[in-house]
This record gives structure tokens, C-alpha cells and sequence, in this order.
């Protein structure tokens, strides 16, 4: 199964405008068994209750049984099951979503197919969720950024809710550029319209990504590729003054210009551009703030004791000398894995 992938990854690789017409064949029984193999021991169950080890009792009619429904078009995913639980550093609670075991094992053979035709077409500037890319890349190229670049302000774009305000037309629109195979398609809107079950009432999902779902990833990456990604490096930056940046990690978007009238032009485009996909920012959470080399000089002018910071994948910046930042980023290497516990 691995080869399939790769040779497909190479094919959407070779020929960028190449769409893939046939695909659900490679949901049989094999490659189910593959991916099986692959999902977490110990979970909690969905609202069937059934866990992956009891799953693994009868796995070979079991897989037999969904292949079947699979090429019948009769797989429909079961409803989310809801529950809560406490966030992090406050009182609240947040809710967290468990997909039943069989449904986790389709999406996860889905993640599998769409990477290896979408991460041809990802940007460099994307880092979550993907292959040989993890936070410590995107945080060590953010500091190179500031450190190496003309950098002197920053543009902290807080998505509002991202992963419950999805638009699931503009996402198989999108999808539709790559992948047209019709079953494949009709999978996705299932497992996107299976909705979620909270104290024994079912909640339709009219909109956004399934929570907890092993395909949610992916389709997030899809998602802001277009409206995000290829939009900032073939429009944006053709209409800045100055040198622009951008960083991605999921739906934690951190930008950077030269220019302060860049910086909030970009802001007024981004919040326009998000509009049109009913994605809005959070004005509570997205700023524009002088940072880089000279933000302390800038602060001074301004009558600040010292320049703004800002959040990105769980840590503070600060502007600091170069010494202070090679130092923080030494002791970044060694704590990110103990922060990424506690998100």
C-alpha cells in the first residue's frame, strides 16, 4: 500500500495539474488493514462503544463488512460522540470529539490518499500536520525570519473558531482541483454531515470539520492552502512595498512585513479574504504590532516602556537582543515537547 502512495505522490508531483479520477478502489481490505494497524490502543470509544480491541476480534469480516458497504455506497459514518473536558489554565471546559473506531479507520485511510497528492502541492510556508514538519521547524523559521529579514512588523491573524466554521462546499470545491473521483467525494460529505451526539441528542454539522476526526488535519491544510496560502505568495506579496512573510501552522498564522502600511493593508485584505469563505478573524485575539530588529526603537517613539509580544504555538515572543533569542531558542528546543502536553 505504501507504493500505491508513493507512486501517486509522485504522479501529483510530476504533473501539477494532473486530477485523480480513480481512487476509491484502494479502500479495500489491505490497505483498511494497514491503517488498523496504525490507530491508537486504548482509546475511548465512539457511540457505538466498540474500542479498537474489540474491533480486532472479528477484523477480517469486519473489514470484509465495510469494504462491502464501502463499494455499495452504503457506509454511512456514525455521529460524533461529544463529551468535555477541562481547558488548560482556566475554568472553562472544552468539548472534544470521538469518532467510533470503524469511522476513525476511514478517515484515516482517506488522510493517507489526500497527503499523498496534496503535500506536492503545499507550500513551504505550511508546517502543520505534515510530514517531516513539526512546530520546531515552524518556530525556528519564524525566528530566522525576524532575525535574518527585514522584518519590523508582525501581523497576528487569529481565525475564529477555524475547524467549526469550515464551509463544506468551498471544501469540495477545493478538493474537486485535485481529486473527482465521485465516491471519494461522497465519503467525505458523509463523514463531514455525520454530525455529533451531546447528552443523547443528535446535532446536525452544517459547517466545519469533524472534531477529533483523524481526516480533519488534512482537510484544514486543504482548506487554508487555498484561501491562505497560494493567495498570500501569488497575490499579496506582488502589492507590498517591502519584503512579506508567512507562517502556517494549521489555522496559527503568524505574518511578517518590512513595512507598517504593508502590515495593515495585508490586515484589512486578510479579513476581507476570509469573509468570502465565512471565516472571520478574532478581533480580540489578531493584531498588528511593531516587531523585529528596531521594534524597541519604535516603542520608544511610541512612549512604550518596552516593544508588544505576541503568542504563536503556545509561546510568548518577545523582542529581546540576539544573544537573549539564540539562548530562548536553545531552551525552546528543550521545553516544546512538555508544552505541547499541556495544549
Amino acid at each position: 500500500m505504501s507504493t500505491v502512495l508513493a507512486r501517486i505522490a509522485e504522479i501529483a508531483a510530476e504533473r501539477p495539474n494532473e486530477v485523480f479520477t480513480s481512487l476509491a478502489h484502494l479502500l479495500n481490505v489491505d490497505f483498511l488493514r494497514e491503517y488498523h494497524l496504525e490507530l491508537s490502543q486504548g482509546a475511548a470509544p465512539g457511540i457505538d462503544g466498540i474500542t479498537k480491541e474489540e474491533y480486532e476480534k472479528n477484523l477480517d469480516a469486519n473489514l470484509d463488512d465495510l469494504v462491502v458497504r464501502l463499494k455499495r455506497q452504503a457506509y454511512r459514518p456514525q455521529p460524533v460522540r461529544r463529551t468535555y473536558i477541562p481547558k488548560l489554565g482556566t475554568n472553562k471546559m472544552r468539548p472534544l470529539g470521538i469518532p467510533a473506531y470503524e469511522d476513525k479507520l476511514v478517515q484515516m485511510a482517506l488522510t493517507k490518499i489526500i497527503s499523498a497528492i496534496y503535500e506536492a502541492d503545499f507550500l513551504d510556508c505550511s508546517y502543520g500536520f505534515r510530514p517531516n514538519r513539526c512546530i520546531h521547524d515552524a518556530l525556528k523559521q519564524l525566528n530566522h525570519l525576524i532575525e535574518t529579514r527585514k522584518v519590523s512588523y508582525v501581523v497576528d491573524a487569529d481565525i475564529k473558531g477555524f475547524f467549526d466554521h469550515v464551509d463544506h462546499e468551498w471544501l469540495m470545491k477545493f478538493l474537486s482541483q485535485r481529486i473527482v473521483d465521485p465516491n471519494i467525494h461522497r465519503i467525505i460529505r458523509r463523514i463531514l454531515k455525520a454530525g455529533y451526539m451531546e447528552a443523547g441528542k443528535l446535532y446536525e454539522t452544517l459547517e466545519g470539520t469533524p472534531q477529533g476526526g483523524v481526516c480533519s488535519p488534512v482537510l484544514a491544510n486543504v482548506y487554508l492552502h487555498y484561501i491562505l496560502d497560494l493567495w498570500f505568495g501569488k497575490i499579496v506579496k506582488k502589492h507590498m512595498r517591502g519584503e512579506a512573510y508567512i507562517i502556517r501552522y494549521a489555522d496559527d498564522v503568524i505574518c511578517c512585513f518590512q513595512h507598517e502600511d504593508d502590515a495593515k493593508r495585508f490586515y484589512k485584505w486578510l479579513s476581507d479574504r476570509l469573509g468570502k469563505f465565512n471565516l472571520e478573524l478574532s478581533p480580540e485575539k489578531s493584531k498588528v504590532i511593531a516587531f523585529g530588529r528596531f521594534a524597541a526603537d519604535t516603542a520608544k517613539k511610541q512612549g512604550k516602556k518596552k516593544p508588544d509580544t505576541f503568542d504563536f504555538l503556545g509561546f510568548t515572543h518577545t523582542e529581546t537582543s540576539k544573544s537573549a533569542v539564540r539562548g530562548c531558542h536553545l531552551r525552546l528546543r528543550k521545553c516544546v515537547h512538555v508544552n505541547l502536553l499541556q495544549r
